[in-house]
């Protein structure tokens, strides 16, 4: 008898022991939350971990994208396919009218309304609307019931219509909502629509309506052996454990050392690799801070749905583990690999900076999941949504295949143009540059060359004799002409140029030779350097000649054409005016657009002076040791306040070619005007 007990003890011993070393990984994964289309490879370029995480792209993840028919309703007849009327969104494409609110408006309402009217999709005309959005009052004592209330105006039984509510609570007017679609923070599986409803985050009172704050993740790898838990707890705490059997001894029971490591309440963020959180519906909203901390969310069972889990494929962000098998997921956890541990942790950053980090953000998500379902085969595809810059910073207007974008490069194995087209600007007062065209038609790598005349000064009878085409638009004298996505330009490198501007064939060529590893910044010659006036509390810049710099000017400078769409569709109405009014604020303005979507500085090459030629002035303005400007002309302050944040990166580097400057013969070197006075 003692001996079949004994037989039976190791027998039940050893498969334990075989379910924690062999089922515990495959229990994480089976337990993830499934695809909803497809995915692209994601990664954020540049890390410095490269020896570690050797990439993001393994080739077996590379599925093709496939346009999918949104799935059946939970629970109701309504889909995008029956309750939609496409027909309306034909011609403008996706506007929205925002019905006025009937009632008093907490914080978070406030800023929704105006990050709406703010946008591109804002209409003011609700017959013009394409979708007509319902914003629901939080519920208290002193708002009316809804049930009440007759519906809207324009409402046709909710078609073509978003109820947006903010409350985690069971929604109360399921009754008379029939065919709108609902966007609401963390709904319940079992009520949620695939395909026709709209899952938004938790948004805390005090969330930024602009900007945001950024990720918190400062150490990029994991230090070996220390993976930590964070606990949620009641009034948005955390209480940090160890992974050990110290911590949690493997007898079903798992008690958790109260001791000094939990946050302070002022510390909303947990400091932590992995954030443990029940799958409860009040418990969501620790999900943000997870996301914002860099620490990996384990979801036990969750009973409501992720957010813009239409777009967003979260298994690169998200462990969801079930909640009933806790030392399993304990062990999968001490055993994750390093790599996919900071694979997950730089996801989160991504995902939290791109989509959550503002109520913005948050709104222009969903309007743009909206739009995609719109645009149907020409919507965004998964690679955009899931990996830097975002789909906010891809407008589908720039309809070009994800290997031409030159953030998409590395992980679809394409290659920067070895061609490009240059568009000199001729100002109010301008004349023909014909020495210029001359020296850039001579480059190995001009296809084209674009003039946009916006001179007061009659156009010359004759141009001069090129190699390559030149095409002549006349403008319509505002400085943001230069940067529209004319379809005469030909190339993705695009070399903007001035016509007051001097450069001669050999710095063209290395300016582009530099360029073409470096497709997603800005290259250029002559800069300028953003710095914190300390006295006045606001920004300024400056032109002097400074080893430090953080903006190069379009005046002489080579980019991708992405950023004249970005500029174009994506700049606030009101930068785009105030780049009109103040012509010398462009520079800024490109400069911020670069640095948002890449979170890089541009990058610096040598420019040999001319004789005669004068340094470009920075615009004034505080802190450049001039006069200060008019509040209006203030445009790096505005662009900040537009943006919601500095995106300027700052650097010291610039790039030389070999033996530049160096006491050899200058027929051994490849650039040898770049040298000549």
């Amino acid at each position: 008898m003692q001996s079949r007990r004994k037989a039976l003890w190791l027998a039940l011993s050893a498969s334990w022991f075989l379910l924690v070393l062999l089922g515990s990984a495959p229990l994480l994964r089976l337990a993830a939350p499934p695809k909803p289309q497809p995915r692209l490879p994601q990664g954020w370029p540049h890390w410095l971990d490269a020896t570690l995480l050797k990439s993001f792209s393994q080739p077996e993840e590379l599925p093709e994208d496939a346009s999918q028919p949104p799935s059946a309703p939970h629970g109701g007849s309504c889909n995008w396919g029956t309750c939609f009327d496409i027909s309306k969104c034909r011609r403008d494409g996706l506007k929205v009218f925002v019905y006025p609110a009937a009632g008093p408006i907490s914080k978070v309402h406030g800023r929704i309304l105006a990050s709406l009217e703010g946008s591109r999709f804002y209409t003011h005309n609700p017959t013009e609307a394409c979708l007509l959005l319902l914003l629901l009052l939080l519920p208290g004592k002193d708002a009316p019931a809804p049930p009440s209330r007759p519906p809207p105006l324009h409402w046709n039984r909710g078609r073509n219509h978003l109820v947006l509510s903010l409350h985690p609570a069971p929604c109360p007017w399921a009754s008379w909502l029939d065919q709108a679609m609902v966007a609401e923070t963390s709904p319940l599986v079992d009520t949620f629509r695939p395909g026709f409803d709209v899952a938004l985050p938790l948004l805390p009172e005090a969330h930024p309506f602009r900007g945001g704050n950024p990720g918190q993740l400062r150490q990029y790898s994991p230090h070996p052996g220390e993976a930590l838990l964070a606990l949620a707890e009641e009034k948005g705490r955390w209480r940090m454990a160890g992974i050990n059997t110290s911590d949690c001894p493997w007898d079903g029971h798992c008690e958790w050392d109260p001791g000094p490591d939990q946050n302070h309440p002022q510390e909303m963020l947990p400091n932590a690799t992995f954030c443990l959180i029940p799958g409860h519906r009040p418990e969501a909203s620790y999900f943000l801070q997870a996301l914002q901390a860099g620490c990996i969310p384990v979801l036990l069972s969750p009973r409501w749905k992720l957010p813009f889990s239409e777009v967003i494929d979260w298994t690169k962000a998200v462990i969801v583990a079930d909640e009933r098998l806790p030392l399993q997921v304990l062990a999968a956890l001490q055993e994750m690999s390093p790599e996919r541990v900071l694979a997950l942790r730089q996801q989160t950053q991504f995902l939290w900076d791109a989509y959550f980090s503002s109520v913005e953000k948050v709104i222009y998500t969903t309007l743009e999941i909206i739009q995609d379902r719109i645009f149907g085969t020409a919507a965004h595809p998964s690679l955009q949504w899931n990996s830097p810059p975002g789909a906010l910073l891809a407008p589908p207007t720039f309809l070009m295949n994800p290997q031409d974008l030159p953030f998409y490069h590395l992980p679809q194995g394409a290659h920067a143009e070895d061609r490009f087209s240059a568009l000199i600007w001729v100002r109010t007062l301008g004349q023909a540059p014909l020495k210029l065209i001359q020296a850039v038609a001579g480059s190995q790598y001009c296809v084209q060359i674009v003039v946009l005349w916006s001179s007061e000064r009659p156009l010359p009878p004759r141009w001069p004799e090129l190699a390559v085409p030149l095409t002549v638009i006349e403008g319509q004298r505002k400085a943001s002409d230069r940067f529209f996505p004319y379809s005469s330009i030909s190339t993705s490198a695009i070399l903007s140029l001035d016509s007051c501007i001097s450069l001669s064939t050999s710095e063209v060529d290395f300016a582009f030779t530099v360029w073409q590893s470096f497709p997603e910044r800005m290259v250029g010659f002559l800069t300028w350097n953003h710095l914190w006036n300390e006295a006045q509390g606001v920004w300024g810049y400056t032109a002097k000649m400074t080893n430090e710099f953080s903006m190069v000017l379009t005046t002489a400078a080579f980019y991708h054409r992405f950023y004249h769409t970005l500029f174009t569709h994506s700049m606030p109405k009101a930068l785009r005016t105030l780049a009109d009014e103040a012509p010398s604020c462009v520079d800024v303005l490109m400069n911020f657009l670069a640095a948002a979507v890449t979170k890089l500085p541009p990058i610096k090459v040598p420019y040999v002076r001319r004789q005669q030629e004068d340094a470009p002035l920075a615009p004034a303005g505080p802190g450049t040791g001039r006069e200060p400007q008019l509040p209006a002309q203030d445009c790096i302050n505005q662009a900040v306040a537009e943006f919601g944040h500095m995106p300027l990166v700052s650097s010291r580097l610039r790039l030389d070619p070999v033996l530049f400057k160096d006491p050899v013969s200058v027929q051994r070197k490849k650039y040898r005007s770049l040298e000549k006075p």
